[in-house]
């Protein structure tokens, strides 16, 4: 009996990543169907975005397990029709996007390049900036996405800290966990980057409190999820000076409403969502990877843990 695999994203994806999985599932010598219709009852797995419009997994009686292509699964790992398991999207092309764009506007806030940028007023006046082994990074949500960027600022010499739920330990990289962790972490942070999960947890991590915690005229960037920020907490530590500058890629309304302040804010920096994105090519080898997996009785990779949500 051929193996059934429902694609269940975009119709615009189909085209795209119907010849790629086709591929990874034939050298991997499974006997299986692809397609965008099954009935429930047929199918074994799910590949799936939230974008599909399929919430009730109820009539799927057969099915192993739900593969996600987002790395966020914020808008299904709640969903009590799923008692399977889920699989979020953890793939080498995700991880090289973001930590690209993370590094790079590290670096943008860490040489202060915006001076020279968006100013050419004719004055000579050299003020170089520090060191990066002076410069203290902080990186919350250590996470796959999150560890990668960590990884690659210490490996720059930035003085990184990174703070997750969870102890963790990485090389080169002060771990810190707890309450009192979260503090000190952000206590230090001159530049700091959010990269943790959208849970009930986390929302409105960032907020009057846990703001007044960063030292004066801290960077903020935000590539992880737009309900991290409280939006008028950040607006009021912007116009106090508490923080110097934002560069937000994630809002909690997409695409950012055109009467947003954050558009016209002349100390914050609005990117369309486009720190990371889902590469297919490499997407596809993961979800082929798990599905090969599945078949062969294997644990499934980069499972969501349902209880904390991510």
């Amino acid at each position: 009996m051929p193996v059934n695999v429902l694609f269940s994203a975009r119709p615009e994806q189909w085209p795209v990543y119907e010849p790629l999985l086709s591929e990874g599932l034939t050298q991997a010598g499974l006997d299986f169907h692809l397609a965008t219709e099954f009935e429930p009852d047929q199918v074994d797995y799910v590949v799936y975005s939230p974008a599909s419009g399929l919430l009730d997994f109820s009539p799927f009686t057969r099915l192993k397990a739900v593969l996600s292509l987002w790395a966020g699964v914020e808008k299904i790992a709640g969903n009590d029709s799923l008692t399977v398991p889920l699989a979020r999207m953890v793939d080498d092309g995700l991880m090289q996007g973001m930590t690209e764009w993370v590094v790079g506007q590290v670096l943008r806030y860490h040489l202060g390049m915006d001076r020279y940028i968006t100013v050419q007023d004719g004055v000579w006046a050299p003020d170089a900036p520090p060191l990066a082994t002076q410069r203290h990074v902080c990186v919350l949500g250590l996470g796959a996405l999150g560890e990668a960027a960590a990884r690659a600022l210490a490996a720059l010499n930035f003085n990184v800290t990174g703070w997750s739920r969870t102890a963790k330990d990485i090389p080169g990289v002060t771990c810190l966990h707890s309450a009192e962790g979260l503090r000190a972490a952000l206590s230090s942070a001159e530049i700091l980057v959010l990269l943790l999960p959208d849970t009930p947890a986390t929302e409105n991590a960032m907020n009057a409190d846990t703001l007044a915690l960063l030292p004066k005229g801290a960077r903020i960037i935000n590539p992880g999820r737009g309900p991290l920020i409280d939006d008028d907490a950040l607006l009021a530590a912007l116009k106090t000076g508490q923080v110097g500058h934002a560069t937000l890629d994630v809002f909690r309304v997409e695409p950012l409403p055109a009467e947003h302040p954050y558009w016209a804010h002349s100390k914050v920096t609005v990117t369309p969502h486009i720190a990371s994105e889902t590469r297919p090519v490499t997407a596809a080898q993961v979800i082929c990877q798990n599905i090969i997996r599945g078949e062969e009785g294997k644990p499934f990779l980069h499972l969501v843990d349902r209880s904390l949500g991510y």
